[in-house]
């Protein structure tokens, strides 16, 4: 399996994390605003040329997952990064509330039908970890999941924290290589993002009364955030919780993790055979003497 990028916002894996050990915020060292773009975009145009490479070796697929709390910055976050990237070379996948049909199975196969095949970028804007998220803080959603009747719905979140571990090892183990970003927004950046959403009219269909519900609870999703990193974060699926205060030191932040991934894993154009080759100066030859 590949090493992980390492950050200063890589969650340990030995099960320490606490989220008082991160901040909201972006350091004081951190480049200035315009700096932080020109980064960003050195890193765009850098990962759209891994990501050529990447496609045409096809041995390993990537898997981004984005979790945060409403506001956090996830859909911006997404599309700056992956602006240049050919769009046949990755997929972007939301999980939101399950349909009837997905209730029907288990709580990882509505993701597992959307993983990325080799070659490919593959990222969840919300993913499987909604199920220890959303779910731990509303846990009567779980009355609607058709569950046996012997499952202990008081133990099964530690339950799903080893399943979600063994599923992440399995997918890392066959190739694809699994980067997790917590974008950590603090509860008072969240409520200016809310306000610009009320105050500015082409941004009013981003609100929803929905997401004030949520803010409610904000406590109990930041254990719920804490307890599902801290067991989840291992070297074959780290985690990293990116300060979502600055979306310009977010931005960068995440696009620069993805590069330094991509660029530790031995990839290279797939090899022509001397074969082919000489096949090749035939048809070159046959090609150029057309224009003779």
């Amino acid at each position: 399996m590949y090493e992980s990028p390492e950050s200063p916002w890589r969650v340990p894996f030995d099960g320490s994390f606490r989220r008082k050990d991160v901040s909201t915020k972006r350091p004081g060292d951190a480049p200035d605003k315009q700096a932080r773009r020109e980064i960003l975009a050195e890193r765009v145009a850098e990962l759209d040329q891994l990501q050529r490479i990447f496609y045409a070796h096809d041995r390993h697929s990537m898997l981004l997952v984005f979790q945060g709390m409403d506001a956090a910055g996830k859909d911006s976050t997404i599309r700056s990064i992956l602006q240049g990237v050919n769009p046949a070379g990755c997929q972007v996948f939301s999980f939101k509330q399950p349909s009837a049909e997905e209730l029907d199975h288990d709580f990882l196969w509505r993701t597992s039908r959307r993983l990325p095949e080799r070659g490919r970028i593959g990222i969840f804007n919300r993913s499987y970890y909604e199920e220890v998220l959303v779910v731990r803080v509303h846990p009567e959603y779980l009355g609607g999941q058709q569950l046996p009747a012997h499952v202990d719905t008081d133990a099964i979140w530690k339950s799903r924290y080893e399943s979600i571990r063994e599923h992440e090892k399995h997918l890392a183990a066959n190739g694809t290589v699994i980067l997790k970003f917590w974008l950590n927004v603090s509860r008072d950046a969240q409520r200016q993002r809310f306000l610009d959403r009320l105050n500015e009219p082409e941004k009013n269909w981003k609100f929803s009364t929905g997401d004030m519900r949520e803010r409610g609870f904000w406590d109990d999703y930041m254990q719920a955030f804490e307890d599902a990193v801290r067991e989840t974060s291992r070297p074959w699926a780290p985690w990293y919780a990116i300060p979502a205060d600055s979306k310009s030191y977010m931005r960068m932040t995440v696009a620069d993790i993805v590069v330094r991934a991509m660029q530790s894993l031995d990839m290279h154009y797939p090899e022509v055979h001397e074969d082919e080759r000489r096949h090749f100066e035939e048809l070159r030859k046959q090609l150029e003497d057309e224009d003779k």
